[in-house]
Formats: C-alpha cells, sequence, structure tokens
C-alpha cells in the first residue's frame, strides 16, 4: 500500500462515519459493566484552546480505553453557558448573550468534533437554554422546600466593577480581587440567597468512598476548616440589654485555659457593641467601626498587623471564677467567624498578648511548662503555646496539658466535661466553611424562582410555571446593573398564595448552581418530566472517573458534592457522593513559562496545529510532553516528535515488503517487547500516565524497525505485534488506528469495537536479567543471569565477578536483594 499519510483527508473522514454510524452512542445496556467518564464542561469563550485539549483528549483516551476493556462508556459533553463574560460582553457591543452565546457554541462544538474524541452528542446539554435552567429552577424549589435555601441580609462581598455579589471562593488573592476581572472586592450590606451548605460540613469532610486526590482532600479540608471545642457563655453587665441578650455565646478551641481571660473582643460589627458602649466612649467607638469597615479580612487577621481596638466601656463576667473582665472591639476579630466575640486569653495567645501588652491589660498564664520557671504575666516577653500543667485555673491545677486538640488533650476534656455540668458551656464544633451565597444581581444567569408579596412574603413560582425565562427586550446600561431591575414589565407577576400583586426576584443564580448538577442532565437531556430519567440514573450513576483542574477543589468540586448530598436526603437521587474517582490535569503554559494570555502573546491555537500535523498528532503530544497531572510549557518543537513517531507508524505498517526471514531469536525477542509493552501500557492507562504510554509505543516502535530489518515482516509474530500495536494506539490516535485498521490490515471495522489484548505473561518474561553488584554500597559490576536464575546462582555469579575487587578476603554478607541488585558486605 504505502500511501503517503494525509490526516487532512482521513480526520474528517473518520469523524463523518463514526458520527453517521452512531460508534460513539452509550445506551443502557445491562449485558455490560458501565462507565461514566466525564470531563469538566467549557465555557463557550468562542475558542477552544491548548488547555481544552490538554484536558480533554487525555480523558478521550483513557474512557476509549475502557471501552475496549469491555465497559459500555458514557462520555458525554456540553457548555457551561451563563456567566459573567458574555454580559460584560454585551454591555460594551450591545450584542444579547444569547446570540454571542449561541454562535460561540457552534464554533466550539465544531472545534470540539476535530479532537475525534468519542464524544455522545445526542446528550450534549447547554445550562443557559430554557429547557435546561428549568431544572435548575426546579432543584432551587426543592431546596427551598426543604429549608435548604433562604434568603438573609448580610454583608457580602461584592465586585463594583461587575456589579455583582461573589462567593467567598471567588474572591481570591492576598488584595481580594474579583476572580473575574481582577477588580478589589468591597463588603455591601444586601439581601440574599442562601444554601445551607454548613449543614454538611461534616460529612464534607469524610472521603471514605471515594479516590480522590490527597490535594483535592486537604483543600477541602482546610476550607471546610473544622474546630473542636467549647461554646461557654459570658454575661454582658449593661442595663441596656435584656436578659437574653446580655448572654454572649463565645467559641474557643481551648476551654482549658479560660480561667486566663482577662478581657473579651468583639467584632466592631457585632450587634450589641451599639447598645453596650458607654456614652463617653460612643465617638471613638463609632469612628473605629467606620475605619474597621474599609479593612478587608485578610488585612485586619494577618498575625504582623499592629494591633488596635477601643475599650467600649462595658463588662463582661468570665463565668468560670466570677471575674469582671473588659469588653473592647477590634479588628481582628470577625463577624464570620464564630459568634463574633472572642475570650482574650493573652498569656497563650499571640494576638492577645499583643494586644495587651499595647493597652496595658492583664496577663495571667494558666499553663505552666514543666520544669521551666513559673510564668509571671507581668514579665512574660511572648505568649507561652505548648505543653505544661494548668495553673490559676481553680479546680484544674496540676491537669496535664498537651498539644492535641479537642478531647485528645486531657485538659481540654476535663474542662468541657465540667462547663456542662455547671451548665455554662457545652462541647462544639465550628467550622470555617460559610454557606453558599447564590444570589447574582446579573442578568445572565438562571433566573430566582421566587415571588415577592407583601402580604404573603416570599414564595416559589408554581411547577407549571417553570421555566421563568429571561426577558430578551432588555437594555445594557454601562453601570453593569441588571437588566431585570430595569425591566418594565418583567418583575410583574401574581402572588401564588392570594393572586395579587407581587414582584419576582430579580437576581439571578451563581452559575455553579448550573454546573452543580449537570452531569445528571447528560443521562437524558430529553427528558421533560423531571431533571433527569430515573432509569438512565440508576444504571449510569454514580460518575466513575471525573477530569479536570484542580482549581476547582473549593468551588465546583466542594458545591457538587454539596448538592449531591441533599438531592440525597430529599429523596431526589440515591449515594454519598456524585462522583467515585477523581484525577486533575496541569496546566499548560506557554513557552515564556507564563500563563497563556492574549495581552502576552503566548497564546497556542490548537486549530492551527491540527491544520498543520493533524489532530492525532496533537492528541499524542499533549500526552506525551509532560505528566497529565503536573502541565509545562508548550515546546513548539517538541510536536515535531510526535509528528515524526506517527508518520513511522503509518511508513512502517503500509510498507509491505519483507525482508527475507528472521531468526527464531528474533521472533521470540519481538514478542517480548510487544508483550511487555502492551503490559506497561496497560497499567499507564489504568494510572492516567498518559507520557509513557506514549515513550513505550515510541520505544516498540524501534524494536518493530529492527526486528523488520533482521526478516520478522511477514511472520505471524509480526502481523501480532502490528495487530496488538494498532490496538494499543487507538486510544490515543483514534484516526489513524481506526485507518490502519480495517484499510491496512483489513480487520472488521472498528477497531474502537475491538477488546483490549490480553497480556501474554510467558512471552513477557525475559530470558535474562542484567543485575548490579554492589560492594560496601558502591556498584563495582554487572551481571547477566537467566531470568529464572536462584538466589543462590545469581550470589555465585556475583561473587566470580568482583573477585578483583575483594582482594582475596572473604565477604561477612552477601544479599540478593528482590533479584535487583546483589549487596555484598566487607
Amino acid at each position: 500500500m504505502n500511501k503517503a499519510y494525509n490526516p487532512k483527508e482521513l480526520e474528517p473522514r473518520w469523524q463523518a462515519k463514526w458520527e453517521a454510524d452512531g460508534l460513539y452512542h452509550a445506551d443502557i445496556d445491562e449485558s455490560k459493566p458501565k462507565h461514566y467518564a466525564l470531563t469538566m464542561l467549557p465555557y463557550p469563550s468562542g475558542d477552544l484552546h491548548i488547555g481544552h485539549w490538554y484536558a480533554m483528549t487525555p480523558s478521550d483516551a483513557r474512557a476509549r480505553y475502557m471501552r475496549m476493556k469491555g465497559y459500555n462508556v458514557l462520555f458525554p459533553m456540553g457548555f457551561d453557558a451563563f456567566g459573567l463574560p458574555a454580559e460584560n460582553a454585551a454591555i460594551k457591543s450591545g450584542i444579547h448573550p444569547m446570540v454571542r452565546t449561541r454562535d460561540n457554541i457552534k464554533r466550539m462544538r465544531t472545534q470540539l468534533k476535530s479532537m475525534g474524541a468519542m464524544f455522545d452528542w445526542r446528550r450534549e446539554i447547554v445550562s443557559c437554554e430554557p429547557d435546561y435552567y428549568k431544572w435548575t429552577e426546579w432543584f432551587f424549589i426543592q431546596l427551598y422546600r426543604h429549608g435548604l435555601a433562604y434568603r438573609k441580609n448580610a454583608p457580602v462581598d461584592f465586585c463594583p466593577n461587575c456589579n455583582t455579589t461573589l462567593a467567598r471562593e471567588q474572591v481570591w488573592g492576598d488584595d481580594r480581587h474579583c476572580e473575574r476581572c481582577g477588580t478589589p472586592v468591597i463588603k455591601k450590606d444586601l439581601d440574599q440567597w442562601f444554601f445551607r451548605a454548613t449543614q454538611y460540613a461534616n460529612e464534607l469532610l469524610n472521603y471514605v468512598d471515594i479516590d480522590w486526590p490527597d490535594r483535592v482532600k486537604t483543600l477541602q479540608t482546610n476550607w471546610i476548616g473544622k474546630s473542636e471545642g467549647a461554646e461557654v457563655q459570658f454575661s454582658v453587665v449593661s442595663d441596656q440589654l435584656s436578659a437574653n441578650e446580655s448572654k454572649v455565646t463565645i467559641f474557643t478551641t481551648r476551654p482549658d485555659t479560660l480561667w486566663g481571660a482577662t478581657f473579651m473582643v468583639f467584632s466592631p460589627e457585632h450587634p450589641l457593641v451599639d447598645k453596650i458602649t458607654a456614652p463617653e466612649h460612643k465617638a471613638e467607638v463609632a469612628a473605629y467601626q467606620a475605619q474597621a469597615a474599609r479593612q478587608t479580612d485578610i488585612e485586619r487577621e494577618a498575625t504582623d498587623k499592629e494591633k488596635t481596638g477601643v475599650f467600649t466601656g462595658a463588662y463582661a463576667i468570665n463565668p468560670v471564677n466570677g471575674e469582671r473582665i473588659p469588653i473592647w472591639i477590634a479588628d481582628y476579630v470577625l463577624m464570620s467567624y464564630g459568634t463574633g466575640a472572642i475570650m482574650a486569653v493573652p498569656a497563650h495567645d499571640e494576638r492577645d498578648f499583643a494586644f495587651a501588652r499595647k493597652f496595658g491589660l492583664p496577663i495571667v498564664p494558666v499553663i505552666q511548662p514543666v520544669g521551666e520557671p513559673a510564668l509571671a504575666g507581668s514579665s512574660m516577653e511572648t505568649s507561652y503555646i505548648g505543653e505544661g500543667e494548668m495553673i490559676n485555673s481553680g479546680p484544674f491545677n496540676g491537669t496535664k496539658v498537651n498539644t492535641e486538640k479537642g478531647r485528645k488533650n486531657p485538659a481540654i476534656a476535663a474542662v468541657i466535661d465540667w462547663l456542662e455540668k455547671q451548665d455554662i458551656g457545652k462541647e462544639a464544633v465550628n467550622f470555617r466553611y460559610r454557606d453558599w451565597l447564590i444570589s447574582r444581581q446579573r442578568y445572565w444567569g438562571s433566573p430566582i424562582p421566587m415571588i415577592y408579596c407583601e402580604k404573603d412574603g416570599w414564595n416559589p413560582v408554581p411547577e407549571d410555571q417553570l421555566p421563568v425565562t429571561l426577558p430578551e427586550d432588555v437594555e445594557w446600561k454601562p453601570t453593569g446593573e441588571s437588566p431585570l431591575k430595569l425591566h418594565p414589565t418583567w418583575k410583574n407577576t401574581t402572588c401564588p398564595v392570594c393572586g395579587g400583586p407581587a414582584t419576582r426576584e430579580t437576581d439571578t443564580m451563581d452559575t455553579f448552581m448550573c454546573s452543580s448538577w449537570y452531569h445528571l442532565r447528560y443521562l437524558s437531556p430529553w427528558y421533560d418530566k423531571g431533571p433527569f430519567d430515573e432509569r438512565e440514573y440508576n444504571y449510569w450513576m454514580p460518575v466513575d472517573t471525573y477530569t479536570g483542574g484542580i482549581e476547582h477543589a473549593t468551588m465546583h468540586l466542594l458545591y457538587t458534592r454539596f448538592f449531591h448530598k441533599a438531592l440525597r436526603d430529599m429523596g431526589i437521587a440515591e449515594g454519598h457522593e456524585p462522583m467515585t474517582q477523581l484525577r486533575n490535569q496541569g496546566m499548560v503554559l506557554g513557552e515564556d513559562n507564563e500563563k497563556m494570555s492574549k495581552s502576552r502573546g503566548n497564546v497556542i491555537a490548537p486549530d492551527v496545529l491540527v491544520d498543520y500535523y493533524g489532530a492525532d498528532t496533537v492528541r499524542a503530544y499533549l500526552m506525551f510532553f509532560a505528566r497529565w497531572e503536573m502541565g509545562a510549557p508548550w515546546d513548539s518543537k517538541g510536536i515535531e516528535g510526535s509528528s515524526r513517531w506517527v508518520r513511522r507508524v503509518w511508513m512502517m505498517f503500509t510498507d509491505e515488503t519483507a525482508r527475507g526471514a528472521a531468526s527464531p531469536e528474533t521472533l521470540r525477542g519481538l514478542r517480548r517487547k510487544v508483550h511487555q509493552t502492551l503490559k506497561k501500557v496497560t497499567r499507564d492507562f489504568d494510572n492516567f500516565e498518559f507520557n509513557t504510554i506514549i515513550s513505550g509505543l515510541m520505544s516498540l516502535l524501534n524494536d518493530m524497525q529492527k526486528a523488520r530489518e533482521d526478516g520478522a515482516a511477514g511472520s505471524k509474530e509480526w502481523q501480532e505485534a502490528v495487530n496488538i500495536y494498532v490496538r494499543m494506539m487507538a486510544p490515543v490516535t483514534p484516526h489513524i488506528a481506526e485507518e490502519l485498521w480495517t484499510q491496512v490490515l483489513g480487520q472488521p471495522y472498528s477497531v474502537h469495537q475491538q477488546p483490549w489484548p490480553k497480556v501474554d505473561e510467558q512471552a513477557a518474561k525475559d530470558d535474562e536479567i542484567n543485575i548490579p553488584v554492589q560492594i560496601n554500597g558502591k556498584v563495582r559490576e554487572r551481571i547477566t543471569v537467566p531470568a529464572d536464575a536462584s538466589d543462590e546462582e545469581i550470589e555465585a555469579a556475583a561473587l566470580a565477578a568482583v573477585q578483583k575487587h575483594l582482594d582475596g578476603k572473604t565477604p561477612k554478607k552477601v544479599i540478593v536483594a528482590k533479584r535487583s541488585i546483589v549487596s555484598i558486605v566487607m
């Protein structure tokens, strides 16, 4: 045959045939084990960039491999289509987001198909289409009815440029900037909708049933921020407060230090501050509150920040010893953590110590390090944080203190038990995690299906009126204000309770709501009786393998887990987790080692590469040039190596010229290398080690070339080698593999429906093994012995090889370690 390799002709030809034949349609088949492979869906920006290819093509290769292993594989694709970029573009250009988004999707769909991936396009979803966000709205109503969605006035992070609220996860960096536009974020009090994500905080820390990377689990665990300790009630001494108001609860991880609490600190935003502040301190307190409001949480919590604060003139009673202690306000205490009030123990807390020294407040040590001079508050140069014995603590003097957290510390356990008996405190757990703020003051998002009536308050839109669709006749303001608020008629409706005039919610949902359930809509995007067909759910769920970027660890991945658990508890879904296995890819950087961006001029356009090299070469290079989970800078010269490999495969397998007869040793060696490579490639596919799959195939091709030159072509061993090789490369380079399989080898269509080849373990065994021999830790010789040699035979061969290094001496010990190294101790 030996015709020229022409990817421009064969790749679109096979793509068209696969699509026409429905080769990648995934339907319920109870006779096969299922495998739901999912890769994170793209935002329709208009162009598929090399990062999309880097995430998706190895994921596609893995899905193809699982199909050849005998699984019924679902590998769908769609578009996460709501979001700020389209709306911001509309503000600038006047082009409606739906028009721009649909145009972008059309272009990106064509680009995605050029990959040759096994996406089942029948199952495509687009989150901005009404038939999708109808069910996003339906899910909101279910959460509301089950008490998991609520509205409250709260200080929120607000981007003045995007003119919308942000969830905590969308505020980035020490300077607290908007993840979208980079503008510094401000605080603003607004009525907002929240999901009770914190109700699942403890369960979200459990990863027992899922195979997720340790790094993701660590990021989520730290983000949730579980702290064990106690809640303790302090009494505020004030005639301005009711009996209930005077009880202030604080959370502490160190209840064993309560006897050292010499003052309290409230957040400047604490609701009691204005009530308890003495008249002579009101002006100073008000000025300090205004100053604190201008600072970010990061600035306020910085440990190296100079401590500031103001005395309120009020006092509280320490419940463990009856001491009257002053109440201050300070910016390092935040309303968003705990109760917005803390007990201050300067002897054993760094920030409290600095605060007490600056303002001349008492310092009382209550933990004494054993064997050290007695601590004295007046002479301490820093707070003491460590183990020891409790002192100045009444009945607990002498109790051992260690550095463990919670009840693992005997002092903490003993004090918690005592607090509960005295009815002044109780064991408690606190979380850094916050409820999910989902309100956005924007147009381009799923409407929040809630109606407000002056008489009946907030109520959900009746389900038979869903979806609440976005109006198309909207006006874009340069200020970024939501067109929904300004629309003359859209927000006007009737109350579902009394039928009177009412107003729609004009906020839309955070786009992470849409992506929290998209994997469920893939199951049956045509289904109109619910968000998914139960039969499809029962067969395909949970997702078996999910791939995407680690940057989503504390946003999308955490939201999706919460959402699934909430659906489970509402009886909508089953199982504890939505995705069993997660794997993250790294990032492709520009050739300048910087993140790709148009402004830097370092963006790599995959369309150009596909046009020049073909999709198979681009796929192969993306799997070869870096460890997939790490990523690397792009190398425009490196792709030439992958191009040469693909073309060498083509030339060798289409060359029918035979060159004599090979020796038995050559043929045996060829089979050995083929089955050794098959064994390694199989293991690497299982472990997502894509770069070594390609290097293994390249190495095998070199061995096959040598065998061919030695006359192996035409032998049954050669035919087996080519057959296995094409099947091994099929997941990586699907187009050339199909062409070689059907058109060159004459095998039945399609290679992608063939079983994964089986390793012949006997053939894969080496005839001989090479073992290094070291003397006192230094390698002196290498020996070659039969692969089935015993340890005694290996030892004898090693001693014979190193006689000249022994100087006639007898070794003390000879160790044959797992047949991989011989260690001689002199």
